[in-house]
């Protein structure tokens, strides 16, 4: 069954999302428009954080294998800033890795879908998400694409993906129980594992 609000608190309360945002903030203190982030009726949007933002790149003599990937494929996004916000360049058809802002904890009772926010998908920029499983902690690892030809803005510490929660009978054996490679995640951006 899907989420409310009300189960989405009451688990932020429990340590689920840190830091948590217990309403849809649209605006800054100083009125500036911000893609909207935290609790929403049935779900909740994170942040993508200003510590790490990388872009794919060509490098001549290398295919991208994500069986044995090489680091050396993603450079460091520069951190921008001005009256908007603080902002990181993806440019057009370009893919980039950022990371969440908030950290998670996922019940061993409940899975998350990760979605791209519609503001984003209009302008081109897609979010490509896998689920975090029962049990998985830690920052999520987020995927841009920019299917535009031109250069996009990708905002930090603004909303930038929807989490929607569903929550069944405990599972037998959750992430944290068959010791998943991406477990326990920092606030970085986290390569290809196998």
């Amino acid at each position: 069954m899907i989420k409310n609000d009300r189960w989405i608190k009451e688990q932020a309360a429990q340590g689920m999302i840190e830091p948590f945002q217990p309403s849809l903030v649209r605006r800054t203190e100083g009125d500036i428009a911000v893609l909207s982030y935290g609790l929403s009726s049935y779900g909740y949007d994170i942040r993508l954080s200003p510590k790490d933002f990388r872009i794919f790149r060509h490098v001549p003599g290398t295919v991208i294998d994500p069986k044995r990937f090489n680091p050396e494929n993603l450079e460091p996004a520069k951190l921008h800033k001005d009256e908007q916000g603080e902002f990181f360049i993806l440019p057009g058809h370009s893919y980039g890795l950022g990371v969440a802002l908030e950290k998670l904890e996922i019940p061993d009772s409940a899975t998350v879908l990760c979605i791209g926010k519609s503001t984003y998908a209009r302008a081109g920029i897609i979010a490509n998400l896998t689920p975090a499983e029962a049990g998985w902690r830690g920052h999520l690892t987020l995927e841009f694409s920019n299917s535009s030809p031109a250069d996009a803005r990708i905002y930090a510490n603004e909303g930038c993906v929807q989490l929607i929660f569903f929550e069944g009978e405990r599972c037998e054996i959750s992430y944290e129980t068959r010791k998943g490679k991406y477990q326990d995640q920092e606030e970085q951006v986290t390569i290809a594992r196998i």
